[in-house]
């Protein structure tokens, strides 16, 4: 994880469960999201969605070995984007 400017955050995480960024995922992904104040997004080489959305996050359609990119601004950023990439590092409890 890095910043990448004032209350800015970001990390690379790769889709490592089987089944890619599908529902359950994604609605972890999202329930995580809204805990914190800051805003999130999840970026990827197709584009950048909303990760307090998952709708947003489900177009993304990130099969397993997709890169994606985590990207916090706000006074509680780092946090939020090291919580959202840990669900990613555990498969999201998958596997």
């Amino acid at each position: 994880m890095r910043q990448a400017g004032a209350h800015t955050w970001e990390c690379t995480v790769q889709v490592a469960n089987t089944l890619g960024l599908h529902a359950r995922p994604a609605g972890k992904i999202c329930q995580t999201a809204q805990r914190f104040a800051a805003d999130l997004v999840l970026e990827t080489q197709d584009g950048a969605v909303d990760a307090k959305s998952i709708l947003d996050i489900l177009t993304l359609a990130a099969p397993r070995g997709a890169w994606v990119r985590v990207r916090g601004h706000g006074p509680d950023a780092q946090e939020a984007v090291e919580a959202v990439a840990q669900l990613f590092r555990e498969r999201f409890g998958e596997e």
